[in-house]
């Protein structure tokens, strides 16, 4: 019975529009503009004078007027402000709380043990993309006052789908350019900062605590236990680390990291930017994805820049400089919306020629740009870390169920808030 009346609703729509539609054609056109000459915005604001069209968004508003939900009431919470404000806030959320978690990181971390962490963040980002970013860039974002059509612009369609692949390329060639700057050695270790593959000449947890046997010297072995095991073992470690010499092409490395690692913060920026001005509801879940996958790329980084020479103070400032770049790609992002045209204000205007005569604007462009970034990240930059498997057959599969479960909870943290919000 219900969906004999969805149907009848769909058929008594699809009449109205058609009726609505011809009363346009039917008007003499001195007195309506040919329709061509009007941006899809302007389209969409004909069909809302339909008859039909008004009742259904009586109907809408009144099945949303309930309580508002309690994600949404967070979300109001942390983001009050205006888009640009919202987008600053956005960044220090994204980059202060990762940052100070260093400080309880110990130096001998090994990246490998964040896998787990690494695929909740992947299953976050892959769910803000898919469950957010995707379709607002095509369809746009729900009003909830009103019914809302979907009008198909072809060349502007294009035009997105280039933004996402430039995106997506441009991450390709920085981490191209960092294997090229490194000669091909050192760590695998993209512009997403988080392939952590290590070199045979780095100090690596295994190799920090594996302590040699006493010599001749009587140097004091991992053997020493008793009461004072764990300070020997410390005492040890201490001696070890300075013991091995770092090349100069692993510290050349850490320095080029953290080039790499400014320049992908500034991608971040411009993610809080662009999603923010895309609407509220975009910008908070894509903040939430960001932060999830902030925590283990700056725990990486850090064991990273350790593993090159730097000491843990000299590493957690190195850090909070690289944050610097997330606000300096959302104060961008900012300037490019507010500058840079935006297509409702020149929908309003009357204004049909934007890029390559399109309805986009250059502002239009940094949320699909965001998209192919975040889709390089979750893909190319970390599933290969995810792919890596050892010699122990049970053990890897338990492993490897365990961040299955972890992606699916991160993408499914993504679905709540889409379904919910």
């Amino acid at each position: 019975m219900a969906t004999l009346k969805f149907r009848a609703a769909i058929a008594l729509l699809c009449l109205a529009l058609a009726t609505c539609c011809f009363a346009t054609v039917a008007t003499p056109l001195e007195k309506t503009p040919v329709s061509s000459s009007l941006s899809l915005e302007q389209l969409e604001d004909e069909l809302q004078k339909c008859l039909i069209v008004q009742e259904l968004n009586v109907e809408k508003a009144a099945r949303n007027a309930g309580a508002e939900s309690a994600i949404s009431r967070i979300f109001d919470t942390l983001f009050p402000g205006s888009p640009a404000v919202n987008a600053l806030l956005a960044t220090l959320y994204i980059s202060g709380p990762p940052n100070f978690l260093l400080a309880l990181c110990p130096t001998n971390i090994d990246p490998s043990s964040l896998s787990v962490m690494v695929a909740f963040a992947v299953g976050g980002l892959m769910g803000d993309v898919t469950f957010h970013l995707l379709p607002e860039i095509f369809l746009g974002e729900d009003d909830p006052e009103r019914a809302r059509f979907v009008l198909v612009e072809p060349n502007r369609n294009i035009l997105l789908g280039v933004a996402i692949l430039v995106g997506f390329l441009t991450f390709v060639a920085m981490d191209k350019g960092l294997r090229i700057a490194t000669g091909g050695a050192g760590h695998d270790h993209g512009s997403s900062g988080h392939s952590h593959e290590h070199r045979s000449d780095i100090p690596s947890a295994a190799d920090t605590t594996a302590i040699d046997k006493p010599d001749a010297k009587g140097v004091r072995s991992r053997a020493a236990g008793g009461a004072k095991g764990s300070d020997a073992k410390a005492d040890a470690l201490a001696a070890a680390v300075p013991s091995k010499e770092i090349s100069p092409s692993v510290k050349l490395g850490g320095y080029l990291n953290l080039i790499a690692d400014f320049t992908h913060n500034i991608t971040d920026g411009l993610a809080m930017a662009a999603s923010f001005y895309a609407s509220p509801t975009i910008g908070a879940t894509t903040t939430v994805a960001v932060f999830f996958h902030e925590i283990p790329h700056e725990v990486g980084d850090f064991a990273l820049l350790v593993q090159s020479g730097f000491s843990k103070r000299a590493a957690i400032g190195a850090q909070f400089f690289t944050a610097a770049g997330a606000f300096l790609g959302t104060v961008i992002g900012i300037a490019v919306q507010e500058f840079g045209g935006n297509s409702g204000e020149a929908a309003a205007l009357g204004m049909r020629d934007g890029l390559l005569g399109t309805s986009l604007s250059w502002g239009d462009m940094l949320l699909p740009f965001t998209a192919g970034t975040f889709l390089y990240v979750g893909t190319v930059a970390v599933i290969p870390e995810l792919l890596e498997t050892g010699p122990h057959k049970l053990a890897e599969l338990r492993k490897t169920l365990t961040q299955f479960a972890a992606m699916a909870v991160g993408a499914g943290i993504m679905l709540y808030i889409s379904w919910h919000d």
